[in-house]
């Protein structure tokens, strides 16, 4: 069963030229970085696009990778560039997508909805750096130390990042339920420079 195969052999057959392998690590990680991507943009098309381009580069980068790497900080670091490259290229909208469900589902369905857009509402009010690592920590699953490899800099960082990001999002999400967000200056980190798209 190639179910059972673990993601760094696969990826190893495919760096000696089994492109087949490929496929299955397609299938165990469209969805995870689909959603990965629609959390960052609001934008399904794009995200889409990106999932495509991801495995396009995974193919392209083969030779790359490493055996003792982990293959999911691989991949996401991989992924974290091609959104960073598309974004230079072009600015999308912002849209809302209702695919991020509130910690406590609601009976009420139309409360429960009400309260999925307002968590994704307060997610996209974030700064892109506390988005990300949120995303990546929260919803994609990544530990700590895998994040740290995906971004570059310490694992004590990332906690931290994780932290504040957590600590905005409530103070975010609560401010939008008494109506009292207009724009929070907890949003804009001090020093920060306009984003691009990259979160170093």
């Amino acid at each position: 069963m190639t179910q059972s195969i673990p993601d760094e052999e696969l990826m190893g057959q495919v760096r000696n030229g089994v492109g087949e392998m490929l496929g299955q690590l397609f299938e165990r990680y469209q969805s995870p970085l689909f959603n990965f991507y629609l959390k960052l943009t609001g934008d399904r098309s794009v995200s889409e696009d990106l999932v495509q381009e991801v495995f396009l580069r995974i193919l392209k980068y083969r030779h790359s990778y490493h055996p003792e790497t982990p293959f999911r900080a691989w991949m996401y670091q991989i992924a974290r560039n091609a959104r960073v490259d598309h974004f230079r290229k072009k600015r999308p909208e912002t849209a809302l997508e209702p695919e991020m469900a509130p910690a406590v589902v609601p009976n009420d369905l139309t409360q429960e909805q009400q309260e999925a857009d307002l968590l994704h509402r307060a997610l996209l009010e974030l700064t892109e750096d506390k988005r990300e690592v949120l995303v990546l920590s929260r919803f994609q699953g990544l530990k700590y130390e895998q994040i740290a490899e995906v971004m570059e800099c310490e694992v004590n960082t990332v906690k931290v990042r994780v932290h504040r990001a957590l600590h905005d999002l409530r103070e975010i999400y609560q401010a939008m339920e008494r109506g009292q967000l207009l724009r929070n200056p907890r949003t804009k980190v001090k020093g920060q420079r306009p984003s691009s798209g990259s979160l170093q």
